[in-house]
């Protein structure tokens, strides 16, 4: 069994990082804190929904208080002792005056059972009196920082139109973790027009980050997105189940045993999706990377160098 692991997974699970750390069940609750994006006005990125990837995020139109326990209700009936992780996700959640992210942020640290909060957010939006702030936040609750990057690869970049380039990001991986805070950091694979070897490219980068742990997407092509339009004037290819797995398989293999694999598929909204439409079993694709992995004997970090 991979040390990481309390399952059969052989990679490390955020479940086992949790439970080790806190010793009890731990639940993130998705928020929607009513933030903007500062790349709205450029367009934003092709492949963001309508709702800032916040599509399973709470109500925008209930405050705060009222979105988290709307889910603890359901959530407390199956994990009675467990306690809670208040995830901002929608849009860029740094994005705002000082005084309105400590008012958003203080809110859902006063929640019984709150242990800590996650933020979602892009390297090019944390401000150095924010990062102060992040610092003092982070000595009194656990605090994650999780920066959208997609990928290293700066034309593919470009023709997303992420609206940052990799020295940036690289910087504030840098700045964050000068105060000690956690970073997971964001990708997609697939893409368009970037191959197996870019994509496992964008992971060996990583790999050498002081990161604590990565989120992996594969690219959804949505309606009444820019990419959407693309996909349909002019569809470009995208990546099978059976490749995406593969990729997957192959990344973990070049990412430190330490690192915590937060996700690896993603949870399209079913009426917006136009492609792949094998995304939306997401728990066959957790299943085939299982079986992929123990099948080939391959477990996380398996061909980085040993010094």
């Amino acid at each position: 069994m991979f040390k990481y692991s309390n399952n059969n997974k052989r990679y490390h699970t955020l479940d086992y990082y949790y439970k080790n750390k806190f010793g009890c069940k731990i639940m993130k609750i998705s928020l929607n804190a009513g933030f903007s994006c500062p790349h709205l006005s450029n367009g934003g990125c092709i492949y963001c929904s309508k709702l800032g990837s916040g599509d399973f995020a709470g109500n925008i139109k209930d405050d705060l208080v009222t979105q988290f326990n709307n889910v603890k209700s359901i959530m407390n009936k199956k994990w009675p002792e467990g306690k809670y992780i208040a995830y901002f996700q929608a849009r860029t959640n740094t994005y705002a005056p000082l005084n309105i992210l400590k008012e958003k942020y203080e809110t859902v640290l006063n929640i019984k059972d709150v242990i800590g909060i996650s933020i979602a957010t892009r390297p090019d939006c944390i401000s150095d009196e924010c990062l102060d702030y992040l610092e003092e936040l982070n000595k009194r609750t656990y605090l994650t920082i999780e920066l959208g990057l997609q990928t290293i690869h700066e034309q593919t970049s470009k023709f997303i139109n992420r609206g940052h380039d990799l020295k940036c990001f690289t910087d504030m991986v840098s700045k964050l973790r000068e105060r000690n805070i956690n970073v997971v950091v964001h990708i997609i694979n697939g893409l368009p027009y970037e191959t197996k070897d870019m994509m496992i490219d964008t992971v060996k980068y990583l790999n050498n980050l002081d990161i604590q742990g990565i989120k992996i997407h594969m690219l959804h092509v949505l309606e009444h997105t820019k990419l959407g339009e693309i996909y349909k004037e002019k569809p470009f290819d995208i990546i099978s189940k059976d490749e995406f797995v593969e990729i997957v398989c192959e990344q973990l293999q070049y990412l430190r045993e330490e690192i915590v694999i937060h996700r690896l598929s993603g949870d399209p909204d079913a009426k917006e999706l136009i492609a792949p439409t094998w995304l939306l079993k997401k728990f066959c694709v957790l299943n085939d990377i299982d079986k992929y992995m123990a099948k080939n004997d391959i477990y996380q970090g398996q061909k980085i160098e040993k010094n």
